[in-house]
């Protein structure tokens, strides 16, 4: 499937492709037509979390308590998600997003003590390595507060990939309903919502409501790192969000959610818990075809297709064949892959809401 090469304007403009996975039904359609196709009582979740400007340049000092060596000038630091006292981050070699990241040489192999230069109001030391992949380390900056904020957001820019045409700016990997600042790169599923699309679906009955989830890396170039993936995430799931999805069972309504974060988020705080409940955390769930939701009925998802590690994720949405057929059909159609391409929304008793009363 070709991919999405540049932001829509027109977000609700992203084609969707409808799949019952019960049936085998599918229909063809545009996310601003997706108040047609939830029912009255249904409810959809969203993840809000904004995006951080994950992606920093850095030089690396090696410090062996006799001298300092610079072993590099030019090194992207790619933040996974939100940090406390340290901030988790992958490491990758020279270059930028022009190239793909798995052509992008590999960073040097960092070790505790070492220090990354991000400028002369930032800098950050290596306080522990990860067993999965030396590019995988925990730092601590010597910023904090309003101070670390200010400086990661004047000197980091979005996660990017080389399919993208041209340089990203913060705002265009932002839902419109984006608030704390937790993900390494955008909640994509949520993307080609827009307003009008969201105040149709309340008109209509759909009740909405909000989870906030740490989304990470999707690619580092690092083959046993990406093996890896998805890392723990946190998640905070609000209790007004828990009571609507208890209004939505007692009416008989199906809970969708919008993309697999905030099925991670929910199914996560059921498995951290014993049952869902209001509250923060963080969640290692990864979704497949062997694992059942406890919580959410439906999903609207990006396009992925086989081979790809999403792919396997929704299989616990969907048989592996209705979603092969489901994929085959959206090349036939011309549908566009990736965090700026086309959605699906997969979910039971597909069929198209009654039209409302003359």
């Amino acid at each position: 499937m070709n991919p999405a090469t540049a932001p829509r304007d027109d977000r609700a403009d992203a084609r969707l492709l409808l799949i019952d996975p019960a049936t085998g039904a599918r229909a063809d359609a545009h996310v601003r037509d997706l108040p047609r196709w939830l029912r009255p009582g249904d409810l959809l979740i969203v993840n809000d979390a904004a995006t951080l400007p994950a992606s920093l340049r850095a030089r690396v000092w090696r410090n062996d308590h006799v001298s300092e060596d610079m072993l590099s000038d030019d090194v992207e630091v790619r933040l996974t998600g939100i940090g406390d006292a340290t901030w988790r981050v992958a490491l990758l070699g020279a270059g930028d997003w022009r190239t793909p990241t798995e052509r992008r040489p590999p960073p040097p192999v960092l070790q505790v003590g070492d220090r990354l230069v991000f400028s002369e109001a930032l800098a950050a030391e290596v306080v522990a390595v990860s067993p999965v992949s030396p590019r995988l380390v925990e730092l601590r900056f010597d910023r904090e507060g309003a101070a670390l904020w200010g400086a990661l957001y004047r000197l980091g820019r979005p996660v990017q990939y080389a399919y993208v045409r041209e340089p990203l700016a913060l705002w265009s990997v932002q839902t419109v309903f984006a608030g704390r600042p937790w993900a390494a790169e955008m909640p994509s599923a949520g993307r080609p919502l827009d307003w009008d699309t969201l105040l149709a679906l309340r008109r209509g009955g759909v009740e909405i409501a909000a989870v906030t989830h740490a989304a990470g890396l999707s690619s580092t170039g690092d083959a046993a790192l990406d093996a890896a993936l998805p890392l723990p995430e946190r998640f905070d799931v609000p209790a007004a969000t828990v009571a609507a999805i208890a209004r939505a069972r007692a009416r008989g309504g199906r809970v969708i959610a919008v993309g697999t974060t905030v099925v991670r988020a929910l199914e996560g705080s059921v498995r951290r818990f014993g049952g869902l409940q209001a509250g923060a955390g963080e969640t290692d769930l990864v979704l497949g075809p062997d694992f059942v939701p406890r919580v959410v009925d439906g999903v609207i998802t990006g396009m992925h297709g086989p081979g790809e590690s999403h792919f396997e994720l929704l299989r616990a949405f969907a048989g592996e064949a209705a979603l092969r057929s489901a994929f085959e059909h959206a090349v036939a159609g011309g549908y566009m892959g990736h965090e700026f391409g086309d959605a699906a929304l997969i979910v039971p008793g597909l069929a198209p809401a009654a039209a409302p009363a003359a």
